[in-house]
């Protein structure tokens, strides 16, 4: 920390932007501690001012995140299930996120990054949703300094603290370092195994393919339900018809007029059919055995509508997508 107050000393605003904006396009270099310590030296004669780093925070966070807009608004979903994928907890920030936004729209940039990985999907999502780019730019610039003034206020109130913990890190700064890093890499290893947990759990259930599913309701011998897991607020048009929308942790009234020995198949738009194979757990839990998760989820039962009815999918495409 010692050879961070001397960076900061000599090349300030240049390391906060660099930092953040490193951070803001997805790299695992956090800049809170960067903030933090920023706030404090603000204080003294030869710091950075608050108003300066709070610009350059801005404009980090408003040039990475435009990024994402524009990669939301040209990718669509296929790149927020990407940016899932290869997240430490990928079961259910799709449709935590999509729901966020959906729910709130544009103002939930304004606290998006202060909650674990929804600051990037957020911004994702302001593009696949096609919010106008300067109502994006506006809520985006507020969500920085919001998330930036907690950090650097902080730093101010707490500056002779600082000092303190800066001095012990000047004596002591490789024992620190090597503490952080074994704690990081500890973390990374528990987050990933909760994952790997999950993965298998979830994998257990069962999966209905979109060509079986499409086939037994088609038979009128036995009643299928589909239900829809995704978030809410998304288009009517975007789901499989007659579906039947609940969300992750809500009482199963939906299925009040249905029978316990329904088929019953559960659809999401997440990797591995994390989402959709949750709440199939709860419902076989529960006492409905004949549950399953829909493989491929949604994504894939419009691709095969596609491959089925090409006229129609291309018909289709504009309004897919904004959808989400």
């Amino acid at each position: 920390m010692g050879d961070l107050q001397a960076l900061l000393d000599s090349h300030g605003l240049s390391l906060v932007f660099l930092n953040v904006l490193a951070e803001q396009a997805g790299l695992p270099v956090p800049a809170y501690p960067m903030l933090f310590v920023a706030g404090a030296l603000s204080m003294q004669e030869s710091g950075p001012s608050i108003g300066a780093v709070l610009f350059a925070v801005i404009a980090a966070c408003l040039i990475s995140d435009s990024a994402w807009y524009f990669a939301g608004k040209r990718l669509g979903q296929p790149m927020l299930r990407t940016i899932c994928r290869v997240s430490l907890s990928p079961d259910t920030c799709i449709r935590q996120t999509q729901s966020l936004y959906l729910r709130v729209g544009p103002r939930s940039l304004v606290f998006a990054k202060l909650l674990p990985g929804a600051g990037a999907l957020s911004t994702a999502m302001a593009g696949m949703t096609a919010t106008p780019f300067l109502t994006f730019l506006f809520y985006d610039a507020l969500g920085a300094l919001v998330w930036a003034g907690g950090a650097l206020l902080a730093g101010v109130v707490f500056s002779d603290f600082v000092d303190t913990i800066l001095a012990a890190f000047s004596a002591y700064g490789h024992i620190a370092v090597e503490i952080v890093l074994v704690g990081f890499a500890l973390f990374v290893v528990w987050r990933f195994w909760k994952r790997w947990h999950m993965l298998r759990r979830t994998g257990r259930i069962p999966r209905m393919t979109v060509m079986e599913m499409e086939q037994r309701r088609g038979a009128a011998d036995r009643p299928m339900v589909v239900v829809d897991v995704r978030a809410h607020g998304t288009s009517p048009i975007e789901r499989i018809p007659g579906a039947l929308v609940m969300e992750m942790r809500a009482p199963f009234s939906a299925l009040a007029d249905h029978d316990k020995g329904t088929d019953i198949v559960v659809y999401c738009a997440c990797p591995h059919e994390m989402s959709a194979a949750v709440l199939a757990e709860r419902l076989r839990s529960a006492g409905y055995p004949n549950t399953w998760a829909l493989a491929g989820g949604f994504d894939e039962w419009k691709r095969l509508q596609g491959a089925l009815n090409p006229q129609a999918a291309a018909t289709d495409a504009p309004t897919q997508a904004t959808a989400h």
